[in-house]
């Protein structure tokens, strides 16, 4: 018998990691051809499941919401390290799968998985509760391989649903990463970042190589961490968003210009963003979601 292991076959406190040959023997169990739709890339090297979970921070005291597990190979990972793991998967052929691997890998730790058969953009808190059972804590963290057709809208969706994540590390692609992360007076700074400011505090956290993934992808990826914090205070979120919304839609206008859809003429404009302390004259990417908080007050 040969003494060599490949990375799949490493054990991660009780887990066997999937490695390349894994990943295509499970994907032709199931007749498998990830598809561009679900934004299936499944990630196939132990080493980057390793690395995502280290970078992720997590703990015996987490319970992690992973979205998109795929065939699992991160999960494996997240297993020994969090006190549970929840996983939502929108494929139930995947979801259906993802026990008995997680069975047959990490006997020991199968206790600790949940799984949800469901879209992440229309998931909540009830649903998630109920699946996990009588006296569940809620997730704490997320960390996933985030579809990327999606992963603006599910990270924000996921905010917004559940005020007990805490901590969250994503992988996702690069450029949406680096929007993301932005900060004002950056050009990548737009709606999606500050928005995201709304809830938590962004970083880019890394690469991550195509050649990790089966199929490799066209885009090139990247890890982006953040920790929430609480929102603008005495701020409504609809009302601020609808600020956001209206000056990044016309962002090369001064903002006494772009806002004067949302309060009804530039005039009005003009009053909302002088009450606000903001110059009518500056543009959408110099604000912070304070100031576009504020500008929603004084409408």
């Amino acid at each position: 018998m040969s003494d060599h292991v490949t990375d799949g076959d490493r054990s991660t406190g009780g887990a066997r990691l999937l490695g390349p040959a894994d990943v295509r023997v499970l994907a032709d169990r199931l007749g498998l051809r990830p598809t561009k739709k679900l934004g299936q890339n499944f990630v196939h090297d132990a080493n980057t499941v390793r690395r995502i979970v280290r970078t992720a921070g997590v703990d015996g005291d987490d319970v992690v919401l992973e979205v998109g597990p795929g065939l699992g190979s991160l999960t494996l990972a997240l297993l020994p390290v969090a006190a549970r793991v929840h996983v939502v998967e929108i494929d139930p052929v995947l979801a259906g799968l993802l026990p008995d691997t997680v069975a047959e890998r990490a006997p020991e730790l199968a206790g600790r998985l949940t799984v949800t058969g469901a879209d992440a953009m229309r998931v909540g808190a009830d649903r998630l509760a109920a699946d996990a059972g009588p006296g569940a804590a809620p997730p704490t963290a997320i960390v996933a391989n985030l579809p990327y057709n999606v992963a603006v809208p599910v990270i924000l969706h996921l905010l917004a649903e559940l005020p007990s994540l805490r901590t969250g590390l994503v992988m996702v692609q690069a450029e949406v990463a680096d929007r993301l992360a932005a900060r004002p007076g950056s050009r990548e700074y737009g709606a999606p970042s500050a928005k995201l400011a709304w809830y938590a505090d962004a970083r880019r956290a890394g690469p991550v190589p195509r050649a990790v993934f089966w199929p490799v992808p066209g885009v090139d990826s990247g890890l982006l961490g953040f920790t929430r914090h609480d929102p603008p205070p005495g701020a409504d979120r609809a009302a601020t968003f609808a600020v956001v919304d209206a000056a990044f839609a016309q962002r090369r206008k001064v903002l006494r210009g772009a806002l004067s859809g949302w309060a009804g003429s530039p005039a009005a404009a003009e009053q909302a963003l002088r009450a606000a302390g903001v110059d009518p004259t500056a543009r959408a990417e110099t604000l912070t979601v304070a100031d576009f908080a504020r500008i929603a007050r004084n409408r």
